[in-house]
């Protein structure tokens, strides 16, 4: 089926626009969540999320495996993934280098791609702004960025979210052919 990824800013509106597909497809539904209470404010974004959610949708806590996890995931569920911002920030966290991170994306988005059912993704653009004043904010930020790429190549569809508006990004090069 097909695999989309929701890009955007902080509040841009990815994770409201996820549910609310969600919301509308008639099987089950499943949220593989990355984040990890790690202090109170966290944990109470975790509680509201979860609370939001209608009852019957399954949550999958899961801030490390997210290539098992999705491929765990029965084929006529829909998967939404929120978000590999966080995912991203795990790995680093755990001390993996750059390659080992764009392998283990590279590998999700392949399962992700590959499964029957839909998947949506939810990840942040964070290269927009200013340049980092520290190294590990820079690597993050470039990091995020090339995992991000590796999930658009992908997904059947890419869209990047603004005040709640979506705009398709489409293939640089099928673009750049039209002309």
């Amino acid at each position: 089926m097909a695999l989309t990824l929701l890009l955007g800013g902080a509040r841009s509106g990815k994770s409201a626009l996820a549910e609310r597909a969600a919301a509308r497809w008639a099987g089950p539904v499943t949220v593989v969540a990355t984040a990890q209470a790690r202090d109170a404010e966290m944990a109470e974004r975790i509680r509201r999320h979860r609370g939001q959610r209608p009852a019957d949708w399954r949550t999958v806590e899961e801030p490390f495996d997210l290539e098992t996890a999705i491929a765990k995931a029965a084929a006529g569920t829909y998967v939404l993934v929120d978000c590999l911002t966080l995912w991203v920030s795990n790995l680093v966290e755990q001390g993996l280098t750059d390659e080992q991170v764009g392998r283990r994306a590279r590998a999700a988005a392949d399962v992700a791609a590959g499964r029957p059912g839909p998947t949506v993704v939810v990840s942040n653009e964070v290269g927009s702004g200013i340049v980092p004043a520290d190294a590990l904010s820079r690597r993050y930020r470039d990091l995020l960025g090339q995992v991000n790429a590796a999930w658009a190549a992908a997904a059947d569809q890419t869209l990047l979210l603004v005040a709640g508006r979506a705009v398709p990004l489409a293939d640089p090069l099928e673009v750049l052919a039209r002309d």
